[in-house]
């Protein structure tokens, strides 16, 4: 049987506090956050710059979460190993920005840490169906890259959906994580759909965190 893991909540320091990452880290894990999902953005293959390896060295000593670490970079194969030094636990890459997926995610997982991969709201599922087998995560996005606080495009759940089906039919052991637009509304349609890993960004960080994570969990067990 496949496995269907927990659900689990991944709020995206994308919406944290950029100058105290140590406070904003620990304020997550007092809340109960699963993983800290790390947007990585290049200015190329999405018009914002964000942080490098280098941010994620730092923050890796303050905190025991799971450090879910989404590269929205081109080439990303050039940035594995400097990810997997700062400490990522899980390396999750677009397949629209290499092509050589199939190479890249071998990589990752030859370096030990758990690999993922990504689309676009554009890119149907039938361009990752061939690496599957290689990954322990996909990342489908329900909003375009590059920015957050944008509003949850309800049209991605088809692919959600559609990957919770091949999951099953392949009886495959991979989480199904959506990003983007999530909040206590939007994260019920989202695990209707199969997923099971739930990254919120500004709606954890808009307000009082441990109440906004609570309140996604809440949500879940509706």
């Amino acid at each position: 049987p496949t496995r269907r893991s927990s659900d689990l909540i991944a709020p995206s320091i994308l919406s944290a506090d950029y100058a105290n990452f140590e406070s904003e880290l620990k304020r997550l894990e007092a809340a109960g956050a699963d993983y800290a999902h790390i947007d990585v953005m290049d200015g190329h293959f999405v018009p914002n710059i964000t942080f490098g390896a280098g941010v994620v060295a730092s923050m890796r000593p303050h905190s025991k979460l799971v450090f879910d670490c989404h590269l929205m970079v081109t080439n990303p194969e050039k940035h594995i190993e400097d990810f997997v030094r700062a400490g990522a636990d899980i390396i999750t890459i677009h397949v629209e920005a290499t092509p050589h997926i199939h190479g890249a995610l071998q990589q990752i997982r030859a370096a030990g840490v758990k690999a993922g991969v990504v689309i676009n709201p554009g890119t149907p599922v039938q361009a990752i169906k061939h690496v599957l087998g290689l990954v322990d995560q996909v990342l489908v996005m329900t909003v375009n890259p590059g920015f957050g606080g944008q509003a949850f495009l309800p049209e991605t759940l088809v692919k959600v959906s559609e990957l919770a089906s091949l999951r099953e039919q392949e009886q495959l052991q991979l989480d199904i994580e959506v990003d983007g637009g999530i909040d206590n509304q939007t994260i019920k349609l989202a695990k209707e759909a199969g997923a099971n890993v739930f990254v919120a960004g500004s709606y954890v960080f808009k307000g009082d965190v441990d109440h906004q994570v609570q309140t996604l969990k809440e949500a879940l067990h509706d």
